[in-house]
């Protein structure tokens, strides 16, 4: 039998799930044009790298804020309507800011708020889009369906600020956000013609808990768990000083490397590109080394090319060295990052609770990196920064673990 059913051919993927496919790819290329835009879009009105250090920081914190609290309670609605009502609100919020431009209104405050509320809608989508695709897919199929979502984002994430590079030549920087704002509405009504539900069944023997004990129960698990606390903690002061790098990109690129905006763009497609090539190495890299081989030896190397980095004054040479440089910083967040899911095989409140730990720390570095560097007069100081060495907390997690993840826990929620 067992054989039968490992030749048995796979059920095809349901029109149900092309349809969300197709929202979520347009979706996520509009996004991945606002990820270039905003940063460039605050320095342009300020020239502060403290600004730019605050946008991070507003960015990030609702995860400190609302993360569990919100990933609780979308468990308790109806998912669908929810991701519907949570598109409909970020095509708002971010259209605000064109409208805010063409008023002559728009401030760093503004994106500010902007930023802060379209984080807390998208906890609320992504937490009911990972419980959805079960809904969507056979149990043999949820692999090959997590692939096409991955492979959709990854080439999302490269195409879209190549081709806000091209378009920031004849557009106003502030009208491309208009670009995100219509991938929302479109995502919208892709999930508005999927037929299925994406709740499960309710189970009427179970016991129904409030919200707060789920988050305490999340939090008590990960601070309880030797392999979750330790990997938190270690991410956590990873993201601390690390997200300073992105965070003063722009602010590099125009005063160092003497960037058009158009080569902004594409530094942030050779980011994308080094993520997507290092992490398809994943697996090779796992097979020949361990985990604490891979992911401590890519945690070091990228400091080394940053601390390179910091240095350069050619765009065209800094431009590959910035993408194998974030490619290394996504191949060790994918090793750490499933090095904490094999802690929490069935009891996924866990991990939540320690990406929310990851979340509050790279929030509080934006913050106070941006205060301690001010406007400086020499930028590469700010890149330097974060390359100092960086270790785990516990020895005894450096064991060889399985799998790659294209998907690193450092920015994504």
């Amino acid at each position: 039998m067992a054989v039968d059913m490992a030749q048995a051919p796979k059920q095809r993927l349901s029109a149900d799930f092309w349809k969300f496919w197709t929202g979520q790819t347009i979706s996520n290329l509009g996004s991945s044009i606002t990820l270039f835009a905003l940063p460039l879009l605050v320095y342009r009105l300020t020239g502060s790298a403290l600004n730019l250090g605050i946008t991070t920081a507003a960015e990030i914190s609702p995860y400190l804020f609302f993360g569990l609290l919100l990933g609780a309670w979308t468990d308790r609605v109806n998912r669908k309507r929810m991701m519907i009502a949570v598109d409909i609100g970020r095509a708002l919020v971010v259209s605000s800011i064109p409208l805010a431009y063409a008023l002559s209104i728009l401030s760093p405050v503004w994106i500010y708020a902007v930023g802060f509320v379209h984080t807390t809608l998208t906890i609320c989508f992504e937490a009911c889009q990972f419980a959805a695709i079960p809904s969507l897919v056979s149990r043999d199929n949820i692999v090959t369906a997590n692939g096409r979502i991955q492979a959709s984002y990854s080439g999302a994430m490269v195409l879209g600020p190549f081709l806000a590079g091209l378009l920031v030549v004849t557009l106003p920087l502030a009208d491309l956000v208009l670009i995100d704002a219509a991938s929302f509405v479109v995502s919208a009504f892709s999930l508005a013609l999927v037929r299925r539900s994406f709740n499960a069944p309710i189970d009427g023997t179970r016991e129904r808990k409030s919200i707060g004990h789920d988050v305490i129960e999340g939090l008590r698990y990960v601070l309880r768990h030797p392999v979750l606390r330790n990997i938190s903690l270690m991410m956590a002061m990873v993201n601390f000083v690390a997200t300073t790098t992105g965070t003063q990109l722009v602010l590099f690129a125009q005063r160092q490397l003497n960037a058009s905006y158009a080569q902004v763009a594409w530094l942030y497609t050779g980011a994308s590109l080094g993520v997507v090539v290092l992490a398809l190495l994943a697996g090779p890299l796992r097979r020949r080394w361990t985990f604490s081989q891979v992911a401590l030896g890519a945690l070091m190397t990228e400091g080394a090319l940053i601390v390179i980095f910091s240095q350069l004054h050619w765009y065209w040479v800094a431009l590959p060295v910035w993408g194998i440089s974030s490619g290394l910083g996504i191949l060790f967040n994918a090793r750490a990052e499933h090095r904490e899911r094999a802690g929490v095989v069935g009891d996924p409140a866990g991990g939540a609770a320690g990406r929310l730990c990851d979340r509050a720390h790279a929030q509080c570095g934006a913050r106070l990196r941006g205060d301690w560097r001010g406007d400086v007069s020499d930028p590469a100081r700010v890149l330097v920064y974060p390359a100092r060495p960086r270790r785990p907390l516990h020895p005894t997690d450096r064991g060889d673990s399985g799998g790659g993840d294209a998907h690193g826990a450092r920015y994504r929620g």
